[in-house]
């Protein structure tokens, strides 16, 4: 009799223990809450962080590209228009002292026609032409492009020409300066 009960409370513990190992039974569905941010759109310019012009002699000129300047316009605006200007500081030169100079207003700039364009709206250069070139300065921002009408997104690029007008008492040497393109 003893066996009996031994092998009734083991099977007795068997059933237990399969009883609490059995699988939980699934939901039929279940949710998930879920978010994401859109963050605002910005207004961006960006342009090389160097150029060479090249050489020229004193009452000369020298002709050169600037490289690639892009806008982009991820605002995703109902009025997606901006305007790029564009200014110069003086350039010296370091092999005298005091430095030798060429002034903005002697270094015409022109924009040319956009080497690619995305978005709706009216892309626009601002000198189109090497006749429309038109003279740096330090102080008044000359308008190197500009974007008008069109909605969303949108980008422009473009290659401007720097014609620098070389004064004829200039001395030798490297002449360096800053051109800074901005958008708004």
């Amino acid at each position: 009799m003893r066996k009996a009960k031994i092998c009734l409370a083991g099977a007795a513990a068997a059933a237990m223990v399969g009883f609490l190992a059995a699988p939980a039974v699934a939901a039929p569905t279940d949710t998930t809450d879920t978010t994401f941010e859109v963050l605002a759109g910005t207004l961006d310019i960006v342009a090389p962080a160097a150029a060479d012009l090249g050489t020229g002699a004193p009452g000369g000129t020298i002709t050169g590209q600037l490289g690639t300047v892009t806008v982009t316009d991820s605002r995703a605006s109902d009025d997606a228009s901006w305007v790029a200007t564009v200014t110069a500081t003086v350039f010296q030169t370091g092999t005298s002292s005091p430095p030798e100079t060429v002034l903005p207003e002697e270094i015409d700039y022109w924009s040319g026609p956009a080497t690619a364009t995305t978005g709706t709206g009216t892309f626009t250069p601002g000198q189109l032409t090497a006749g429309d070139a038109a003279p740096l300065s330090s102080v008044t921002p000359l308008v190197a492009f500009t974007h008008s009408g069109g909605t969303g997104g949108n980008t422009a690029s473009w290659n401007p020409t720097l014609v620098v007008n070389v004064p004829l008492d200039s001395i030798a040497g490297v002449y360096t300066g800053t051109v800074t393109h901005s958008v708004a």
